[in-house]
């Protein structure tokens, strides 16, 4: 049987090649494998240089210093070590953070917990455009808010939410900010030289280096006085104890920089498919983009098909394009995005939302045999529908 054609890059992306080769140099017993805690040895020295070559790899991308970043399991740990860690520390003091209804529920979930032990939490809602009003941002923030959690990119629609905007308002109103840029890092420049981002949150398997690995922003480290959530070894500055995989760190490394290297001519072929995909689907009629291409990323598009539920399609498609939907089964029942909701998404539009994602790999080819499948699918469905 043909593999699907992947297009779902937004839940994850492939290792780069190179990437995964630069990894196996530090797997075997021919290799740079010891433990980076074991410095009585040159073995553990080699692994330890490893680690902090990386780490300024990471902090030459971001324009910030190598000591600021701490490395994590992937970006749901980093949003959990920044919205705790702010939120604990800071425990005696007022209790108020604010965040968005769409954003991951990484961080939603954190919020949710935190309201059960006692913290206050407001939740913007954006517009249908998916972007966040900044006047109601200003208006919810009052002297007892400690944090504001919002992402860079939204993993459903690719909304691109106005950082530098956000950034400013949380800097003069002496809040701090902490940005999920899980979906935007290694796609969108991120200068944290320029921007007053407090917390940032990466994930190494969304820019095309391996799953289990991420880290986290920490501006001004030791003046944050983040509280750490686990106890053992005292690794990463003691916020996140445990021996350091010494290949996912420098396999996100690599990844990251050859995102860099590649980050115009990426993003011009995502629009340029982008493009491809919507034009080809045009003759279907019936198709509705949910949220804006122009505040968007272009590797993302989030679609709803009149008159063809989203379930009914992603099990057409199953084997032959793989895609994504904001829908879950549970116990047989079929639960709508939640993103889609609060952008104020209703109706058989907000049953029948289909995400594709397209990446480095994705080719023009690629494209025709997907739209020809899709259009093909949605037809044979709408007839069905039709009785």
């Amino acid at each position: 049987m043909n593999k699907p054609i992947y297009l779902d890059y937004a839940a994850t992306t492939p290792v780069d090649p190179t990437v995964a080769d630069h990894m196996m140099q530090h797997l075997t017993l021919d290799g740079i494998f010891a433990n980076s805690g074991s410095i009585q040895h040159v073995l553990g020295e080699q692994a330890d240089t490893t680690i902090e070559q990386a780490r300024n790899s990471i902090a030459q991308r971001l324009h910030c210093k190598a000591k600021e970043i701490v490395f994590t399991s992937g970006a749901t740990e980093s949003n959990n070590l920044a919205i705790r860690g702010i939120a604990y520390s800071r425990s005696t003091q007022d209790k108020h953070i604010i965040s968005c209804l769409t954003e991951h529920k990484a961080v939603l979930d954190t919020c949710k917990q935190l309201e059960k032990e006692g913290y206050n939490l407001t939740y913007l809602k954006p517009s249908i455009n998916g972007l966040i009003d900044l006047d109601e941002l200003k208006n919810a923030i009052t002297t007892k808010t400690i944090l504001v959690s919002i992402m860079h990119v939204n993993n459903e629609t690719g909304i691109i939410q106005d950082i530098p905007a956000i950034a400013k308002i949380t800097q003069e109103n002496k809040v701090l900010l902490h940005v999920d840029a899980a979906q935007s890092a290694g796609k969108l420049p991120i200068n944290l030289s320029e921007l007053p981002i407090d917390l940032l949150s990466l994930s190494a398997h969304k820019f095309y280096g391996p799953k289990g690995i991420g880290c986290l922003f920490i501006r001004n480290r030791a003046k944050m006085h983040l509280q750490a959530l686990t106890q053992g070894g005292g690794q990463e500055f003691g916020l996140r104890p445990g021996t350091l995989a010494t290949h996912q760190i420098t396999g996100m490394a690599k990844a990251l920089e050859l995102a860099h290297q590649q980050m115009d001519k990426e993003q011009q072929q995502a629009k340029t498919l982008q493009q491809q995909f919507l034009t080809q689907l045009h003759p279907l009629g019936g198709i509705t983009i949910n949220g804006e291409i122009e505040h968007s990323l272009p590797n993302i598009l989030n679609l709803s098909f009149d008159n063809v539920g989203a379930d009914t399609l992603l099990t057409a498609l199953r084997d032959k394009v793989a895609a994504a939907s904001g829908s879950a089964c549970n116990s047989g029942a079929i639960e709508a995005s939640y993103v889609l909701r609060a952008m104020g998404i209703e109706g058989d539009r907000l049953y029948s939302a289909v995400r594709f994602s397209f990446g480095r790999y994705t080719t023009e080819k690629d494209i025709n045999q997907a739209v020809a499948i899709v259009s093909e699918e949605v037809r044979r469905l709408r007839l069905l529908a039709e009785g």
